[in-house]
């Protein structure tokens, strides 16, 4: 009788240590690492046959070169009705789906204008222009829910970069009364995109560290705005060339909204030379980050410096590589051509560079 007591109190406890092992939160692996490069401009590029080679110099698409090297995502923007049609939702879709067939994840970066929305520009679409607050909340809801089962993206950035707002004067944050409407238009957009994809991940982008805290706070005050992701924009030459505060800065929000912070958008110069007739945002050694040359090794090390940042707090999420196709694919007289390509993820001969080794998954 003895025996079999113990028998079924053994059996009793290995049940028991088996279900707390499996209410344990799965550990954080490099494999489950979002690690991204945005990719908008590559259906552009593609129509001028522009074409690119892996680091042994074999031609390969620029996907698959990123998949081999560990890009495990890719991140997309989208205008509402843009002037030339690129980054309109028929492009956006299309490339989405080639995306998914690669075996990557879609993020989706919906910029709620028909051009560039940044922290100095947040121009609302031309269609929307004089709708009132009510009109305005719901265009965005049916807007968000109509891209989203187009293009079923695992992440989707309900704005871009939304540091003062978005939408325009309806939806600004310069003036402090005004972040009801703010929050209200961004939760329409969230909403939407909730009820159409429940178990994609919902992002709300910052540019730079400073103010960072204050932006997420208001959102918390707002009634708690429901998101998965803190992603924050981060350039020295913008943000502050002392990496070592990135990280201090990634775990204070981290702790502070108890959310995933991912970088949602960095980059490097390789050189500072250019390849066409187009000013570039990077050309001077002053615009460098402290102890990173602007050479294809400097450029490799400030990455893994980023990811090792991002890697190192409990919420970190992952990164993304900004302008990485941006090559000066106009031609190297062009005056409208890439202001970023010596920040590319493809040298002046569209050979891969030795940053993109700071995808791979680490052993």
């Amino acid at each position: 009788m003895r025996i079999l007591l113990l028998i079924i109190f053994s059996a009793f406890a290995l049940a028991c240590c088996k279900n707390n092992e499996a209410e344990k939160p799965p550990t954080k692996t490099a494999d489950m690492l979002i690690r991204a490069a945005d990719l908008s401009y590559l259906p552009a590029i593609e129509q001028k046959n522009v074409s690119f080679y892996n680091a042994k110099g074999e031609k390969q698409d620029m996907l698959s070169i990123l998949l081999a090297n560990g890009c495990n995502t890719v991140r997309v923007r989208l205008w509402n009705n843009p002037a030339d049609g690129h980054s309109g939702l028929d492009e956006v879709a299309a490339f989405a789906n080639r995306i998914r067939a690669k075996g990557m994840k879609v993020w989706l970066d919906i910029h709620f204008s028909d051009t560039w929305a940044d922290p100095a520009h947040q121009a609302i679409p031309k269609a929307w222009e004089h709708l009132s607050l009510a009109a305005l909340t719901d265009s965005v809801y049916a807007y968000t829910k109509r891209v989203m089962q187009a293009i079923q993206p695992d992440i989707v950035q309900v704005g871009n970069e939304i540091n003062n707002g978005f939408l325009g004067d309806m939806g600004s944050l310069s003036n402090a009364n005004n972040a009801p409407n703010f929050t209200a238009l961004l939760k329409s957009g969230i909403k939407a995109a909730r009820e159409t994809s429940p178990l994609a991940k919902v992002m709300v982008h910052f540019a730079g560290i400073e103010g960072a805290e204050w932006f997420f706070d208001t959102l918390l005050k707002q009634n708690s705005v429901s998101y998965d992701y803190v992603g924050l924009s981060y350039y020295p030459f913008y943000h502050g060339k002392d990496i070592s505060q990135l990280k201090s800065a990634l775990a204070n929000l981290a702790v502070k909204t108890g959310k995933q912070v991912v970088i949602a958008e960095t980059s490097y110069p390789f050189t500072l030379e250019w390849n066409d007739m187009t000013n570039n945002v990077v050309g001077q050694q002053e615009q460098l980050a402290t102890g990173y040359p602007a050479t294809p090794e400097g450029q490799k090390e400030y990455l893994l410096k980023v990811r090792d940042a991002i890697e190192s707090i409990p919420n970190g999420a992952g990164f993304c590589y900004w302008g990485g196709e941006w090559i000066a694919y106009k031609g190297s007289q062009a005056k409208d051509g890439s202001s970023w390509e010596n920040q590319a993820l493809f040298d002046f001969g569209n050979r891969a560079l030795p940053v993109l080794n700071a995808f791979n998954q680490k052993k």
